[in-house]
């Protein structure tokens, strides 16, 4: 009797299963989790995919030696408003900072507690709880002696103590300030792609504090500290020492953008930014794809953004003129020999100065320089979403406080080697858009 029940049951699920999703034989596909997949991200504007020419377009381009004009189809992306302030990458800083104080000071206080309230064993994984850090306020004023005595590691012992009566005795010391962080390389996956011996390890970037000699995907972890003597390095004589001392952290420089990074630096902050955002989504019960990673543009996509969906343009604002009707500058740029001042500043301006291209992006040209994905390559190599990797010449776009009108045209580029920081040359960051149209 009890087997004739089994069977009566087994056969009802089978008829039930067979009526249900995915029954009767039929191809219904299997379907991953809806979600709102049109959320522009906060200080970012959509970027609709299509064609442009891009490359010189000026008439007389005898003794050019840049890129000729091509047709180029890119897909659609979201981009930063303006380049990435002071304010922005200082949360960087600061969240670097605050991590390795806790994790190098093993300050308990400041790690999610095991379930049960037992004490983590020194093999446990430890997660740091940032509600208790919050903006590092939390930690840094910490009262507690055993705190303030871990703490005294990330500070530089240089002894100034007693001729400043202990003022100056608390500085951070930069240097402790590193991001090591792992990060795909599709390349490295490509080329380990036919290889018998391929494990999924080899097709990471990782960046560390202890490197393995010979190790060729592994890498020195990266000092996010901006090198605040660039305005120095720059510039020999100029008395530029002001702008050492308060460009990244007064106050009044908040909104302007942050400078004396390398691409290296805003390559480590763009993986840091798509490591922030994937684990509140994880948090929000999103996938964690959700948002595509953030990265630099490359040198098409900036282009293509700067000209703001108009064609045969000379300047993000059109053109061809870099002055409008009234006779106002429409960028921050040299406006001739020994004349810094006619545009407004004599070095950088606010990030949101001027007015925006019809994007809605802001200082496309001038202000900074910003540094793209590309090597430098003299060509297009291909007519859609085009790229250039291999080299450590990396492509600057847009000009900058520095530079001449002719620099800031929307196909003229320069170069610089990844690892040298300049007081000229900032970035902002691009996030892929998963699909064909945000409509």
């Amino acid at each position: 009797m009890k087997k004739l029940y089994f069977l009566a049951i087994t056969v009802l699920s089978l008829m039930l299963s067979s009526c249900g999703k995915g029954g009767n034989g039929e191809l219904v596909g299997a379907y991953n989790r809806k979600f709102k997949n049109n959320a522009i991200p906060l200080g970012m504007v959509y970027i609709p995919g299509g064609r442009n020419l891009l490359g010189m377009t000026d008439e007389d381009i005898t003794f050019y030696q840049g890129k000729q004009s091509k047709m180029v189809s890119m897909s659609p992306f979201y981009m930063d408003q303006t380049e990435i302030t002071n304010a922005e990458y200082r949360q960087f800083v600061n969240w670097v900072r605050d991590s390795i104080a806790v994790t190098k000071g093993n300050i308990d206080d400041y790690f999610i507690k095991p379930k049960g309230g037992a004490a983590a064993g020194p093999s446990t994984f430890k997660t740091i709880d940032w509600k208790k850090v919050g903006n590092g306020s939390n930690l840094w004023r910490n009262k507690k002696p055993d705190v303030q005595n871990k703490l005294k590691a990330m500070y530089i012992n240089d002894n100034l103590s007693s001729f400043t009566n202990g003022k100056n005795d608390k500085d951070i010391d930069i240097k402790l300030l590193r991001y090591a962080f792992v990060e795909k390389n599709l390349d490295m996956a490509l080329e380990n792609a036919s290889s018998p011996n391929r494990q999924r390890i080899d097709d990471y970037d990782i960046y560390t504090d202890n490197p393995t000699p010979g190790k060729v995907n592994e890498h020195p972890s990266v000092m996010v500290y901006p090198d605040t003597l660039v305005w120095r390095k720059d510039y020999t004589y100029e008395y530029n020492d002001p702008m050492v001392e308060a460009y990244f952290n007064h106050p009044s420089y908040d909104r302007y953008p942050v400078v004396g990074v390398t691409w290296d630096q805003s390559r480590a902050f763009s993986n840091w930014r798509t490591q922030f955002y994937e684990n509140v989504a994880r948090q929000r019960k999103l996938p964690s794809n959700s948002r595509l990673k953030y990265d630099l543009p490359t040198e098409a996509e900036f282009e293509y953004a700067a000209r703001g969906g108009r064609t045969q343009t000379k300047y993000p604002w059109g053109g061809p003129y870099i002055m409008n009707a009234k006779g106002c500058l429409q960028a921050n740029f040299k406006v001739g020999r020994g004349n810094y001042a006619d545009d407004g500043a004599l070095y950088t301006v606010e990030a949101k100065a001027y007015l925006p291209n019809d994007y809605g992006l802001y200082n496309m040209s001038g202000n900074v320089a910003e540094w793209t994905l590309n090597s430098y390559n003299s060509s297009l190599p291909e007519d859609k979403n085009p790229i250039f990797r291999k080299g450590k010449r990396k492509v600057v776009k847009g000009g900058s406080w520095k530079d001449i009108g002719f620099f800031l045209q929307n196909s003229v580029a320069q170069h610089e080697y990844q690892n040298i920081p300049r007081s000229y040359i900032g970035f902002r960051c691009v996030s892929h858009y998963a699909g064909n149209s945000l409509m």
